[in-house]
């Protein structure tokens, strides 16, 4: 027994130096290096989801997985005094109106171009059409008849005669001819001037010579720059400190040193579901007509101090077309809630529109980690 183990012993040094691996369960070797078996690593675990009764969902924090990992608050700031949102010029609905034809014919003359700045009652273009003729033809012979029903002798018929005419001049209004033009009229013509009906700007031109016509045609859109509309949004949180009758100034890129005067007209009725704003309406003077409409502005409003609610931006991950954050619920777990934000004037903050609360404890710096671990919990990953 003593020869064999001996050659046993042998042969594993020979086969040592040899650089073979001999498995010491056929030839009864024994290794005294301790580290030669293998020691395996656990997978780590699958991060956890937590299904609430309410239908919230909550992830289990393990902090080997988010190294370094802090957390912030959710706070409430003071707003200033000052309420700034930015808006965009447009015209004045009340101050706008269109010149349509209300005959079928055709363009003969045209005398003014787009953007041409035009007068009240000003010659704008000649319409042709046997519509004119006819109606100013029947005007003619009611006013004659009117006249001659005026005699002595035949009063009876006056106050139909009158009424005829007042029709035959009615019709003429309808066709679009103004009360001046028809009292000039000394014989049957089928062209007609029509005049701008307000005082303004040509806005848009339609009109071209020789083209056709028919009834409802839009051929001219006139507009005054007196006074402007700056329709601006402002945020949910800001309602209750606007109201009508506000005084305002508005400033532009286009002229940095003059401030535009003006006062809140309206507030919306409703709420974008989507922005979380409010449109206001803002009557501005326009000296010098510098406003243009779609130009942008940015809307001053003086009004009381307010509350704003801020997160740190680094708390705020993207994903598809969201902002969401994670928030600590219990010490070792957080849910994911879908953020509403805009801008702030504190760097590295951002102001919440919706999503979270004042108090709401948030994953700061480690944010993208758990938005990992959220991902792999959900298969995503």
């Amino acid at each position: 027994m003593m020869r064999l183990k001996t050659a046993a012993m042998l042969l594993c040094a020979s086969a040592a130096l040899a650089g073979f691996v001999v498995f010491a369960g056929l030839t009864g070797c024994e290794s005294s290096s301790p580290g030669s078996a293998a020691v395996e690593t656990p997978p780590p675990a699958v991060p956890q989801i937590i299904h609430q009764t309410d239908g919230e969902e909550l992830l289990q924090l393990d902090s080997a997985r988010v190294p370094g990992a802090t957390f912030g608050e959710v706070r409430e700031v003071e707003l200033p005094a000052v309420l700034q949102a930015n808006g965009q010029v447009t015209f004045d609905d009340r101050r706008v109106s269109s010149i349509v034809s209300r005959v079928a014919g055709r363009i003969e003359q045209v005398r003014v171009s787009q953007w041409d700045n035009v007068r009240r009652g000003e010659p704008i273009v000649a319409l042709y059409s046997p519509d004119f003729m006819t109606a100013e033809a029947e005007y003619l012979q009611a006013k004659q008849t009117a006249h001659l029903s005026s005699a002595p002798g035949i009063a009876s018929s006056a106050g139909l005669a009158a009424s005829m005419e007042d029709a035959a001049e009615r019709k003429l209004e309808l066709l679009g001819m103004e009360p001046a033009d028809i009292r000039a009229i000394s014989s049957p013509n089928p062209t007609v001037w029509m005049r701008a009906p307000i005082g303004g700007t040509v806005i848009e031109n339609k009109a071209t010579r020789g083209a056709a016509v028919v009834p409802g045609d839009v051929l001219y859109t006139l507009g005054t720059l007196n006074d402007v509309w700056i329709t601006a949004n402002i945020y949910e949180d800001d309602l209750a400190r606007v109201h009508e009758g506000q005084d305002l100034e508005a400033v532009t890129t286009a002229y940095p040193d003059d401030v535009f005067k003006g006062v809140i007209s309206r507030v919306s009725p409703g709420i974008d579901p989507t922005t979380f704003t409010a449109q206001i309406r803002c009557t501005v003077a326009n000296p010098g007509l510098k406003l243009k409409p779609q130009m942008l502005a940015r809307v001053r409003i003086v009004t009381r101090a307010g509350q704003a609610l801020v997160v740190p931006q680094q708390a705020l991950v993207f994903d598809t077309d969201s902002y969401f954050a994670y928030v600590r619920v219990t010490p070792n777990a957080v849910a994911r809630r879908k953020v509403v934000i805009t801008s702030w004037n504190e760097k590295g903050y951002a102001r919440v529109v919706s999503g979270l609360s004042p108090g709401d404890t948030v994953v700061v710096a480690g944010s993208l980690q758990v938005d990992e671990l959220w991902r792999e919990a959900h298969g995503q990953g």
